[in-house]
């Protein structure tokens, strides 16, 4: 079988991995360079879930699978700065059957959160406030900077993968 990740990210492409690892054996993982077809900066869970599914449907035309992330920036009352980090995985087969599902959401430094909202891509904001480069940070995450590497952002990634894994392990019940 043959799985198709909409990004050329080594991290996202690792935690599908991982995912796919615990109930699928004989699997290749290729990663595909995919438009989400959404803005850099998704605002909204709805809009995050569109760039993901758009990934996935794009990464199908390589695959048996596609499998799409994306991360986006959401308002959330109560929390700290008024916003929270959400990413999202679908995964659609041949057949058109489509999953989602999400990682937790997390809190963005306020500066990030500022930023974002002024039309800063989260990365290159969050690059400079951790000082790491650009291209280091979009494999370890701002989750990898904010939890000192204890969840990179393979893991995170993997825990969005395993929520939209789930009903295609049931497909009965769905």
């Amino acid at each position: 079988m043959k799985i198709a990740v909409g990004s050329e990210r080594k991290a996202k492409q690792e935690g599908v991995r991982k995912a796919f690892a615990h109930y699928y054996g004989g699997f290749e993982i290729i990663g595909v360079a995919c438009d989400s077809g959404v803005s850099d900066q998704p605002m909204t869970d709805d809009e995050t879930i569109d760039g993901a599914v758009n990934r996935a449907r794009a990464a199908l035309k390589h695959g048996d699978l596609g499998v799409g992330i994306e991360a986006g920036i959401k308002p959330v009352k109560h929390s700290i700065n008024g916003y929270l980090n959400t990413t999202w995985c679908a995964i659609v087969d041949k057949d058109d059957f489509l999953s989602i599902g999400s990682a937790p959401d997390f809190e963005y430094p306020k500066k990030i959160g500022e930023e974002a909202l002024a039309g800063t891509e989260v990365s290159a904001s969050a690059a400079k406030l951790f000082n790491v480069e650009e291209a280091a940070l979009k494999e370890s995450g701002v989750i990898g900077e904010l939890t000192k590497g204890v969840c990179p952002r393979s893991h995170y990634t993997y825990l969005a993968v395993l929520m939209a894994i789930a009903p295609r392990l049931h497909p009965a019940l769905f």
